[in-house]
């Protein structure tokens, strides 16, 4: 695998080395090793088919039954009840056609909507997977879930524990980074460490004119690694004896991130050297570099810097601009897949021309889907969440192409062949990555936490 490639600029290569020089006091981990403030990092549990991840992630639940899972009962049987909604004798079920038809990948066969053309052109990369579902209804506990493994309690977000797992092949950047315009379902603690050492937990980047908060300097680059380098002559006589402190740790491993990011994430983040065909392949504009095909840009262009993970999330917010306007009406999926569609599908092909796709797992998800419905009655046009039944697709590093796994009844309402819980869906990433979801753990408060807790079993059927 190469990092590092040639969208990192010599200029910015000598400023990192003249950044290691000026903050030679600060242990840091660099590629091929795997020391870390005088600690020897964990290593893969076995040999990972991928190094990288990138999650694209549809906030607000779209709808598995106009997207990805075709159901012509729906259509045969469209405003015909189905009876009573379990726990609600006042709601009566009425089925819901798809808005959109169904197509085949001219390659695998694999169905998906008109609502995403350019990605069923690429579905025989991809393995995608009908049976998924979660525990909660509400997009709070299900985002929370998705990202977490927990519908309730704050815990350590699946970049976190990779992160922690694995660390990062950049020591200037972090391992963990979060492309989000505005604050998802759930808020940050999506992203946060929570009991892990605060290094692993991610970074936002805000689109825009000021991407990272406080990163901005407040002296020379000469007075600030002056000032680095005294504060770091401190911290490590106050880790004497304290070696178990992973706050203090990770404040420390923080100022060196900091460091690096103010002198290469701004050359990541423009986009201005990107070509012409790039933009194109992606539906991107030079003059558009907050749009949401930029930020898939963004994300591949973070991963040639070394980042271990990165999620982009299409979100604005809680009932608000997201995919959970099909509570009004399913016709305003129209206007988030044609925002998505194309840089997804563009996202495949450039990592296949650039080299990276056999080492960077790609997964296109959401928290729930949507029922097989109408939410209001006949005759109306929105569907309600639908925590029992979704799709999700993995694609790159470690995946069987063109493969279908699960499958629901006959209305896409319940799972009933091969489902995948979430915690399946979080074993099978730890997987690709070379972790046992068994064995990753950590112990707080008195006992062993893992991302899967008790649950997850790896979806074998997807593996390459």
């Amino acid at each position: 695998m190469t990092l590092y490639t040639s969208n990192i600029s010599r200029r910015n290569a000598l400023k990192r080395m003249s950044h290691a020089m000026a903050a030679a006091s600060f242990p840091a981990l660099v590629p091929g090793s795997s020391a870390v403030l005088g600690k020897e990092l964990p290593q893969p549990h076995f040999t990972p088919k991928a190094k990288q991840v990138i999650v694209l992630y549809m906030s607000g639940g779209y709808s598995h039954v106009d997207t990805f899972d075709p159901k012509p009962r729906l259509a045969t049987e469209h405003d015909t009840s189905i009876g009573y909604e379990f726990g609600r004798k006042d709601f009566d079920r009425y089925l819901k056609a798809a808005n959109w038809a169904f197509k085949p990948n001219q390659h695998c066969g694999t169905e998906v909507s008109d609502l995403f053309p350019h990605i069923r052109e690429q579905m025989h990369e991809c393995a995608l997977i009908r049976s998924m579902n979660c525990d909660h209804i509400d997009h709070g506990e299900a985002t929370l879930q998705l990202h977490t493994g927990s519908t309730g309690f704050a815990m350590p977000s699946l970049g976190s524990w990779l992160n922690y797992g694995l660390g990062t092949f950049n020591p200037s950047m972090p391992g963990h980074v979060v492309i989000s315009e505005h604050r998802p379902y759930a808020g940050p603690q999506i992203w946060d460490s929570i009991f892990l050492p605060g290094k692993n937990a991610g970074v936002q980047i805000t689109p825009g004119e000021t991407p990272i908060a406080n990163l901005g300097r407040t002296s020379t680059d000469k007075q600030q690694a002056l000032e680095l380098g005294l504060l770091n002559s401190f911290n490590k006589k106050h880790l004497v004896g304290r070696e178990s402190d992973n706050k203090l740790r990770a404040r420390m491993s923080s100022f060196e991130t900091a460091s690096g990011l103010q002198s290469e994430a701004p050359e990541i983040m423009d986009l201005s050297n990107e070509t012409k065909a790039t933009f194109d392949l992606y539906g991107a504009s030079a003059d558009n570099p907050t749009s949401y095909a930029s930020q898939v840009i963004m994300a591949r262009r973070m991963i040639e810097a070394g980042v271990r993970f990165v999620e982009v999330i299409d979100a604005v917010g809680a009932c608000r601009d997201n995919w959970d306007a099909a509570h009004r009406d399913i016709s305003s999926h129209e206007k988030y897949a044609k925002r998505v569609d194309q840089p997804a599908a563009a996202l495949i092909q450039d990592l296949k021309q650039r080299g990276l796709f056999q080492d960077v797992l790609l997964i296109f998800c959401t928290e729930f889907g949507r029922t097989p419905w109408a939410q209001d009655g006949k005759g109306t046009k929105s569907r309600a969440h639908h925590p029992h039944a979704f799709s999700c697709w993995m694609a790159g590093a470690g995946i069987k192409g063109g493969v279908v796994h699960g499958e629901t009844d006959d209305i896409g309402n319940k799972v009933v062949r091969d489902a995948v819980h979430v915690h399946d869906f979080h074993a099978t990433v730890l997987h690709l990555m070379g972790l046992d979801h068994e064995k990753l753990v950590y112990r707080h408060a008195g006992r062993d936490f893992r991302l899967t807790d008790v649950h997850g079993h790896v979806v074998k059927q997807i593996l390459a």
